[in-house]
């Protein structure tokens, strides 16, 4: 791996991802451009990073093309939990698709290495367990979480085509649930409603009947894998998986929230979202071997650290207003 200060532009980031990047490609002595519609994304994530002088925030829509000089492209941009995809579905669908394709151009225009954050999403409710890159996912393309799932698998398929017809060198990860703090405390995904209804002493809501599985990684490691793969030289376009292989059912992230928070927060069951995948476990070998990479913050560790995040975040009246 060879590391030299470049001008890296990341799409999305203002968002609970995109704003621990910035961060992490500032320490590394880089220049940082960040994009963002402030859709999930949220200005409270980088208003300390605005006074770096290597550090510059823009609003804008990856819908709509973008003319900048930059080196290393990572596309984050895209709502990513169901709460925040479904709202409003066909501009979903066109964050994906219109915006891998703005960025694509705009890589290959000019010559920089592009990186699309793709998701686990893409093997739907999987058929094999635990899932490889190789498998083509079982997803539903008609229903309502489609805008998102198809979205991410079309934006794949024009990454490997620019790929494929212009020799543009771009890198594919499939990333698996990643928590941390800075997530969006509405936004219905299950560590962070979990958490939020434990600080408040509210139920836990779990759907179905609660063994579902599954696989947690914490936002330290997910991005360290990212910036591994994006300073890997050569021709290794993926996908690879990124993600923790520990699986834990749903009654079990309950009851360490509970104990964690101090909450006396009953469990109360709901009838199953439409589409939920049953299990979810990603294979890292590739990343393994490739990346020399694995996780290593344990799920009691990460949240820990996530709900003094939240807690902070409550105590303060930082939730409802949360720009």
């Amino acid at each position: 791996m060879t590391i030299s200060s470049q001008r890296i532009l990341v799409t999305g980031g203002a968002g609970f991802l995109g704003s621990h990047l910035c961060e992490k490609l500032l320490a590394q002595g880089h220049e940082v451009i960040s994009v963002d519609n402030y859709f999930t994304g949220r200005k409270r994530n980088i208003y300390h990073l605005l006074q770096n002088p290597r550090f510059e925030a823009i609003r804008h829509d990856v819908t709509f093309p973008l003319y900048l000089e930059v080196d290393k492209i990572y596309n984050l941009a895209c709502p990513a939990s169901p709460v925040h995809y479904q709202f409003d579905p066909v501009q979903t669908t066109k964050t994906s698709v219109h915006g891998a394709i703005n960025m694509l151009g705009l890589a290959k225009r000019v010559k920089a290495r592009i990186l699309q954050a793709s998701t686990s999403e893409v093997y739907g409710d999987p058929a094999v367990h635990p899932q490889t890159e190789d498998y083509w996912g079982n997803v539903n393309p008609i229903g309502p979480r489609a805008c998102y799932d198809e979205g991410k698998r079309c934006a794949e398929t024009l990454f490997f085509d620019y790929y494929r017809q212009f020799s543009l060198p771009i890198r594919v990860v499939r990333i698996f649930n990643t928590y941390g703090p800075r997530m969006h405390p509405n936004d219905g995904r299950v560590v962070s409603n979990f958490i939020m209804q434990a600080l408040r002493g509210d139920p836990i809501t779990i759907y179905g009947d609660g063994s579902q599985t599954r696989s947690f990684c914490f936002m330290d490691d997910l991005l360290e894998a990212m910036v591994r793969y994006m300073d890997l030289d050569g021709d290794v376009p993926g996908p690879i998986n990124i993600g923790n292989p520990g699986e834990f059912t749903m009654i079990e992230l309950a009851e360490m929230v509970i104990r964690l928070t101090g909450s006396s927060s009953r469990i109360e069951q709901r009838p199953l979202p439409a589409d939920d995948p049953k299990q979810r476990r990603p294979d890292i070998t590739k990343a393994k071997s490739l990346l020399s990479w694995e996780p290593k913050v344990p799920l009691e560790e990460g949240l820990t650290r996530t709900i003094a995040y939240f807690r902070e975040l409550v105590e303060n009246g930082g939730v409802e207003g949360v720009r």
